[in-house]
């Protein structure tokens, strides 16, 4: 257990270790990331017919996306990779100075290609940024062959103060001068498995990101023409991220191929917390402390609603 009361700490299991990870971005090292947030794998013994790659957050780590990914492979039979963004999770991350997005679509294609050397069908998804960068390579990428899981996506951003909409927000971010500011408060803080803040260069990258992605056609089609099937989970009392471009991307696909999995705001489920079974601690939290990050109330319900979503595509 950790301090705290938080459940089994998995960052220290050894069934996650990911060492060819770190030879082919040799940026990352177990010396140069932050503990517990390494890039993850969990396969079973001689594979799986099937995996699944899930993308971190814009400011967090692998260790989000655990939960869901222990999930995947105990219940569901999936081999799962959690693959490490560039400049993030780092013991000094220079305020993500040199941040891109083309290098985190090499982390995410790194994954979907380690994915394939045993599984036959190859799914994808995501929480907020990781949620986007996986709709994006669905798109694009032949080697996804199985469905997209999408978890608070970050399509776009939400309307700012004065009437600023997302739109002008994301337009706003992707002025040059933003991609090279580096300057702000320390990146490293009280949270264990993320940064305290957002960088405004990683943000740039993100709102690039949601530009590909307004160019892409709705509703979701593989690279072979075919249409594609998404489970999608948000909150609606999310306020990071645009919740109007998940309700029309809703709207956008047929009722077969789209799940929705949308908590109430009397549940008050924040942003990550979608995808936490339970909750985080600050590293130096005692008993009865509170956490800095709550648990899904709705994560089992959550997941068994996957599970109903997975397997009405294996028949």
């Amino acid at each position: 257990m950790t301090k705290g009361g938080a459940a089994i700490d998995e960052e220290n299991d050894d069934r996650w270790l990911w060492p060819e990870y770190y030879r082919a971005f040799p940026a990352f090292s177990p010396e140069t990331v932050r503990r517990g947030c390494h890039p993850r794998k969990l396969l079973h013994p001689g594979g799986a017919d099937k995996a699944i790659v899930l993308v971190h957050g814009l400011t967090d780590s692998p260790f989000y996306m655990s939960a869901i990914g222990e999930y995947f492979h105990a219940v569901l039979g999936y081999d799962v990779f959690l693959p490490l963004l560039q400049c993030h999770g780092l013991r000094n991350p220079a305020g993500m100075a040199g941040v891109s997005l083309a290098e985190w679509q090499k982390n995410v294609r790194f994954a979907i290609d380690s994915a394939t050397l045993g599984a036959r069908k190859v799914s994808l998804g995501g929480l907020s940024m990781g949620g986007a960068l996986s709709f994006y390579l669905a798109h694009t990428e032949a080697k996804v062959t199985g469905d997209l899981y999408l978890f608070s996506a970050a399509l776009g951003l939400p309307a700012g103060p004065c009437g600023i909409s997302g739109r002008v927000k994301e337009f706003l971010l992707r002025l040059p001068f933003v991609g090279s500011m580096t300057l702000g408060p320390p990146l490293i803080g009280r949270y264990p498995y993320r940064y305290e803040w957002v960088s405004p260069n990683s943000a740039a990258e993100l709102a690039r990101l949601i530009r590909e992605i307004d160019g892409l056609p709705r509703p979701y089609t593989k690279p072979d023409g075919k249409a594609g099937r998404m489970f999608a989970a948000w909150s609606e009392c999310d306020r990071v991220i645009s919740l109007r471009r998940l309700r029309e991307l809703r709207q956008r696909t047929a009722d077969h191929r789209f799940v929705a999995f949308v908590i109430p705001k009397i549940d008050r489920v924040d942003h990550a917390g979608l995808v936490l079974k339970d909750p985080i601690y600050a590293k130096a939290a005692g008993p009865g402390a509170r956490p800095l990050e709550s648990a899904n109330p709705r994560f089992a319900e959550m997941v068994a609603a996957i599970a109903g979503f997975e397997a009405t595509g294996n028949p």
